[in-house]
């Protein structure tokens, strides 16, 4: 199960990583964004459930997804098999974190000025971002503002939550992104005693949505090696 970040959705996450794990025979399983102030304790809950259900589960997402999914692994070992984390945006808590700032600055426009008037000063971004800002952001409706101050401010596991998580783990980033920067992506992977960093750029994902699932997933492939 793979989550999506920050007031993004389950739509850009099958866009990462649906192709290259196709290619692998894993089935993905991308649920909605639970409203709201439930994003993050609903999403913990979908993953105790299918891990009822089901066992043991590879867990994992993009920025504040793969926070989620990483503290539910430390929470749960036992039912975890392995972990695909893209573009981690901070350890431990979020402080002065570039995501969390930019979360909460929006949840601010969202709540004052309405989407519309925060998506207006998305004017700078890439052409790719802003469309799929305008298209989750629109998606997670009058729950937007409280969803990006639920990312904003919750903590991600620590170094030492991550050094005792004993599975695969393939850690993705893009070296130019400067809210998720590659030096906590790094950091993860040290931490985790199984861990592999795969890099691509933001330059790249804009063209290939897949780019970002294929360097994770092949870095998970490799510490699947690791001893």
């Amino acid at each position: 199960m793979l989550l999506p970040g920050t007031g993004s959705d389950e739509v850009f996450v099958r866009a990462v990583f649906g192709g290259p794990l196709r290619a692998l025979g894993v089935p993905l399983i991308a649920p909605p964004p639970p409203p709201g102030a439930a994003l993050a304790d609903g999403y913990l809950a979908t993953l105790d459930a299918l891990a009822d259900e089901h066992g043991e589960l590879l867990v994992g997402g993009i920025s504040f997804g793969a926070h989620l999914a990483a503290e539910w692994a430390v929470a749960n070992p036992g039912r975890c098999g392995g972990l695909l984390a893209a573009l981690p945006a901070w350890n431990g808590a979020p402080g002065s974190a570039p995501a969390s700032l930019a979360a909460t600055l929006s949840a601010d426009l969202v709540a004052g000025s309405g989407v519309g008037a925060a998506l207006a000063q998305t004017a700078g971004s890439p052409d790719w971002l802003r469309a799929e800002l305008d298209r989750a952001w629109r998606r997670h409706g009058a729950g937007l503002a409280m969803s990006l101050r639920v990312a904003a401010g919750r903590p991600a596991p620590t170094l030492d939550d991550l050094a005792a998580l004993d599975v695969p783990a393939g850690i993705g980033t893009c070296t130019d992104d400067p809210i998720h920067p590659t030096k906590v992506a790094s950091e993860w992977a040290r931490a985790l005693p199984r861990a592999v960093l795969g890099e691509t750029t933001l330059t790249a994902l804009g063209a290939d949505r897949e780019s970002l699932g294929r360097a994770t997933v092949l870095a998970f492939l490799k510490a699947l090696r690791t001893p």
